[in-house]
């Protein structure tokens, strides 16, 4: 799979939101690269000079992944609720990144110290559902939070939670990625 063509169609759906109006030939594309007519879930991920300035994306396929990944790329940019919408200005600092979300699976443990010792670091991605409590941390937030307390501490605080709620035994779900970067004027346009 050429992955760098989830950035070229990442960048231009970003640069469409400035009027750039680059024509996206979607038929083209699926035709040339078949998996993006398949369901897929991808989150897009803005840094601004490798601080975070926008993530959004799905966590279970429910569109194709041509349709989720323009959707949350111009969401990144312009629709995170933490940041404002980004300015043209901004595009020469930004890295664009792009991660393809392997299908959730329920992760079994017996307590909070089971699940501590099932958890793989620079590897899963988790989703923490409780209640009304959801938050998931894609596999790379592990380059800041690198051990599996502090990943699972900041995962239920990002939920709305607090550590203590792994003695309610919430669900936990992990998941893999695939994923690419690339500085955003280093990406060839489409």
């Amino acid at each position: 799979m050429d992955n760098s063509i989830l950035l070229r169609i990442a960048k231009t759906a970003i640069l469409n939101k400035f009027g750039k109006s680059i024509k996206i030939d979607e038929d083209a594309l699926i035709n040339e690269y078949s998996f993006l007519a398949k369901d897929g879930a991808v989150f897009v991920t803005l840094k601004y000079d490798n601080e975070l300035r926008g993530c959004i994306g799905s966590i279970v396929a429910h569109r194709t992944l041509f349709d989720d990944l323009m959707h949350n790329a111009v969401s990144a940019g312009f629709s995170d609720p933490r940041f404002n919408s980004l300015h043209v200005d901004e595009l020469s600092h930004l890295k664009l990144e792009v991660s393809i979300l392997s299908e959730p699976v329920i992760l079994e443990y017996d307590d909070y110290d089971d699940l501590l010792q099932k958890v793989k670091p620079k590897v899963d991605g988790l989703i923490l559902k409780h209640g009304v409590y959801q938050g998931t941390f894609l596999p790379q937030v592990w380059e800041q939070l690198q051990t599996p307390k502090l990943f699972l501490d900041h995962l239920s605080q990002k939920a709305g939670a607090t550590p203590s709620i792994y003695r309610e035994h919430p669900t936990i779900y992990k998941y893999g990625v695939e994923h690419i970067e690339e500085r955003f004027d280093e990406i060839l346009s489409l």
